[in-house]
């Protein structure tokens, strides 16, 4: 077997880092146009292109697909027969769930009404609530979920771990989402990192919200559809809760939503992974995937076959 590759790329970080590599046909394809050759070994997407650029891998023989995201909701649906898909598993999480931890430290502490303050010449002294002591809920816990609770470790909370189904992991149990009903009520402080799928979609609504506690902060850091807009728009409205968004539906948020004027909400523009992290990350990732290529390895990552 020949370990000679060929590689597609659009982004200049990635082209510039693989293209001294001599065992490597690297290649410029953003995936818009025709492709550069029938037969691509491995196609690295752009990271912020439109998914719908996967239909043009028709007539494309490729042994990897490589997105530089972790979430592929919609993916299948795009994907030519005969593809195998890999997401970035190990490139996001930490990033994202140090932003996480930004937006539940900036809503607990007061963050956002000191910053309005200042803005207006005030000095604005007041009492706001710790970290410290609290129930955190993660809903959701993969490999965001994982990160964001070894980084709430020092801050002395009490965790709850909730996700698709009920288990003991090496940290302790894991709730089953069936139990939410339950545990909503008493969690100050609720993250959500859940990836869009049948099942999630809008599974943060009305009743969801109704049964959180009286002032308690709401956290999104999974996907926008995994909430309903229009619920969240009204709790909200009540201030009630208190909100911390990175991801919405639609997004981008359109201008003048009411989500923005809310002094109760802090939105982020889906800025989860995007640090000075990713790229070497996926970087690595891309290295490690060449080499298993030319060794005849499974790849890591698989999430889809079509």
């Amino acid at each position: 077997m020949s370990t000679r590759l060929s590689v597609s790329v659009s982004e200049d970080f990635l082209y510039e880092a693989l293209v001294g590599d001599e065992g490597l046909d690297v290649l410029r394809w953003d995936l818009e146009g025709p492709a550069p050759r029938e037969a691509i070994d491995l196609v690295v997407p752009d990271y912020l292109a439109p998914k719908s650029r996967l239909a043009n891998l028709v007539g494309v023989r490729s042994r990897l697909v490589q997105s530089q995201m972790i979430g592929y909701d919609g993916v299948a649906a795009l994907l030519p027969p005969g593809v195998v898909y890999a997401n970035a598993a190990s490139v996001h999480e930490t990033s994202t769930a140090e932003l996480a931890l930004a937006l539940v430290l900036a809503a607990q502490r007061g963050l956002p009404d000191f910053v309005r303050a200042a803005e207006l010449g005030r000095w604005a002294f007041d009492y706001y609530p710790s970290l410290a002591d609290k129930r955190v809920l993660l809903l959701g816990y993969g490999g965001v979920g994982r990160a964001i609770e070894a980084r709430l470790a020092p801050f002395e909370v009490d965790v709850v771990r909730v996700a698709h189904r009920a288990r003991v992991a090496e940290t302790g149990p894991v709730h089953g989402v069936g139990e939410l009903g339950a545990l909503l009520p008493h969690a100050d402080v609720v993250i959500v990192s859940l990836p869009l799928t049948a099942e999630t979609h809008h599974l943060v609504d009305a009743t969801f919200l109704a049964a959180m506690a009286d002032h308690s902060l709401f956290v999104n850091v999974g996907r926008g559809p995994v909430v309903a807009t229009e619920d969240l728009v009204a709790c909200a409205a009540t201030g009630r809760l208190r909100v911390a968004l990175d991801v919405v539906e639609p997004e981008p948020l359109p201008e003048g939503h009411p989500l923005y004027s809310m002094p109760n909400v802090l939105i982020s523009p889906h800025v989860g992974g995007a640090t000075s992290a990713m790229r070497p990350r996926v970087l690595r990732l891309i290295a490690t995937q060449i080499e298993r290529l030319r060794r005849g390895e499974e790849p890591l990552n698989v999430v889809l076959r079509t």
